[in-house]
This record gives C-alpha cells, sequence and structure tokens, in this order.
C-alpha cells in the first residue's frame, strides 16, 4: 500500500511540475534529495555504530544484567502473568533499557526474541505446560499484547534518532529536544501501561 502511495506522490509531483514548466525544479529537488539521503545514511551508520557499541560494552560489562535485575519489580507490574525467571523477562528488559536509551536499532533483536518466547510460552499453556489464562489459537497473550503497546509509546531518555537528524539538516542545538521528548514519551507510555492494565483487568 505504502509503495503505491509513494509511486502516486512522487507521479502527481512530476506531473504538476511539467504543467507548471516547472521539470529544471523537480529534475534539481529529486538529485539534491538523492545526495541528502546518502549523506544521512552514513551519518545514522556512524550514530548506529557508536551507541550499539556502547550498550554491547554494558551487556559484556554487566551493566545491563544489573539494571533488568532491579526492573524485576517493575516487569512484575507489566507481566503478573508471567512465571517468575521465564528467558522472555531478559529479553523484555534488554528491549525496555535499549528504547530507554534511544537505540531501536539495538532493541529490535532483543523484541522479537521476547515475542518469540512469549509466544512459545502461549502454545505452553494451550498444551497444558504452563499456567495461565488459555486462549483461542492465533490469539495474542495479555503479554505479548502489553510488551508490544509499551514498545510502540517507547519512553526514550536520550531521542537518539531525533537528535541525528536535527544535528544533520543544521540544528543550532540538536540536544534540545531531549526535555520535550521525554515528557512526551513519559505520557505515551504513562498511557500506554493504564490501558494495558484496564484492559488485562490487572489493576
Amino acid at each position: 500500500m505504502l509503495n503505491y502511495l509513494w509511486a502516486g506522490m512522487i507521479l502527481a509531483g512530476v506531473i504538476y511540475g511539467a504543467l507548471t514548466g516547472n521539470m529544471p525544479a523537480v529534475t534539481n529537488a529529486a538529485i539534491d534529495s538523492a545526495k541528502e539521503a546518502v549523506t544521512l545514511c552514513i551519518t545514522m551508520t556512524g550514530v548506529i555504530a557508536l551507541w550499539s557499541g556502547l550498550m554491547q560494552i554494558g551487556v559484556e560489562a554487566g551493566i545491563i544484567h544489573a539494571a533488568s535485575r532491579r526492573l524485576q519489580p517493575f516487569i512484575r507490574f507489566l507481566f503478573p502473568e508471567l512465571p517468575k525467571g521465564h528467558p522472555a523477562e531478559e529479553y523484555i528488559t534488554t528491549n525496555f533499557i535499549a528504547n530507554v536509551l534511544g537505540l531501536g536499532w539495538a532493541a529490535t533483536p532483543a523484541g522479537l526474541r521476547a515475542m518469540e518466547e512469549l509466544g512459545k510460552l502461549e502454545e505452553e499453556r494451550r498444551s497444558g505446560r504452563a499456567v495461565g489464562p488459555i486462549r483461542t489459537v492465533g490469539t495474542a497473550s495479555n503479554e505479548m499484547c502489553t510488551f508490544l503497546i509499551i514498545n510502540i509509546s517507547s519512553l526514550q531518555l536520550i531521542p537518539v534518532n531525533v537528535i541525528a537528524y536535527r544535528s544533520q539538516y543544521g540544528s543550532v542545538n540538536p540536544a534540545a529536544i531531549v526535555g520535550a521528548g521525554i515528557i512526551a514519551t513519559m505520557v505515551s507510555t504513562g498511557a500506554a501501561i493504564i490501558y494495558c492494565k484496564l484492559g488485562t483487568g490487572n489493576f
């Protein structure tokens, strides 16, 4: 669907430029945008390498594991039906920590593994090998829905992506967005938690 949307927008722009005699401007804009896209990709590659490397250092140094232990009460509050010590816990906490630090690239693998483990847990419940509410096949569990919604709301203390974009496009103070970003994501995450708790009846 998005492919059709983008193709339609490009086609509309080309037709409008041809009808109004602005084809040279359309051509120049296409070339300039292509150059900016490559430059932005190079910038973001450096940012990804830096923060993903720092995240890996944190894992190897045990910082992430220590933070995961401190997050246990919060995880138990969000996922009361998740068996204690389940493999999904570590992936969920790693995902949350990466998101809070604005490391969406580092958060994605942990998020996928967490969903995979939560899916296995739901299968075990259906087979009677795990404790918890049993749902029909193809229905996401409360844990899966909660994890997805919290992930989308994504509380961030350091919005790395936005800072990098602002720096790329010449912002005088790229990090000025940090305060507003924290407030906005705190509100979105708070709303997500309330919604999940009301929806699952675990408030």
